[in-house]
């Protein structure tokens, strides 16, 4: 087989990898904020354990990585595509950490009862999860456009964690029991928001993959 064909199935073998990647993580984030707002103990740790899978998949990626690194002679463009893939699956490894988080507090209101039904963390979620497929379709399709416009849904899940942080804090001020869930509720709504940050970095990488430019969408 010709090396640089077989260079660019690697490559794609790699994405393939990846996409699995995605799947699974995009899965647990839907899987905790659910197990949250029916509080179901077994599903939150349905969610914790099959974090390994994603853990394995990364360290799968990045052997991979390495190995195209070391026996291949790639070219700048190159390079490009197989430090945005070792950056991605860090990023995702990371997404699924924070699935987990939110999954623990589920563990942890067990027994509980909710403040309120959830509303608008579910809504953070659907749009932290949107972006995240946004950024890896832009990966895939090397859509700089599309990258791009990650910045404008995150925005939009900022103004839904302050509109959250607001309705928390007054239940909170109205009534001290409310506090301890409250808090816990407000740090279920920033892993949502570091989980939409970590989409709109990848959205970054893709940038840089494509155009070699370096661009900061979080400001």
């Amino acid at each position: 087989m010709d090396s640089r064909k077989g260079f660019h199935q690697s490559l794609e073998e790699l994405q393939r990898e990846i996409l699995k990647m995605g799947v699974l993580v995009e899965e647990a984030i839907y899987l905790g904020v659910k197990s949250l707002a029916n509080l179901d103990v077994q599903m939150a740790q349905n969610v914790i354990d099959g974090d390994r899978k994603i853990n394995d998949l990364m360290v799968d990626v990045e052997s991979a990585c390495l190995r195209l690194l070391a026996l291949q002679q790639p070219m700048a463009s190159d390079l490009r595509v197989i430090g945005t893939a070792m950056k991605i699956v860090t990023d995702l490894e990371r997404i699924g950490d924070h699935a987990v988080d939110i999954a623990k507090t589920t563990l942890r209101l067990s027994g509980d009862k909710l403040l309120k039904p959830l509303v608008d963390t579910p809504r953070m979620a659907d749009l932290a999860k949107e972006m995240l497929r946004d950024a890896l379709n832009a990966y895939v399709s090397h859509d700089v456009t599309v990258a791009e416009q990650l910045a404008k849904k995150d925005d939009v899940v900022d103004g839904l964690y302050k509109h959250i942080f607001n309705e928390l804090q007054g239940m909170m001020e109205e009534n001290s029991a409310h506090v301890k869930q409250g808090i816990m509720l407000l740090i279920v709504c920033q892993h949502l928001e570091r989980i939409a940050d970590h989409a709109t970095n990848i959205g970054e990488w893709v940038i840089y993959m494509v155009s070699g430019d370096r661009k900061d969408l979080n400001v």
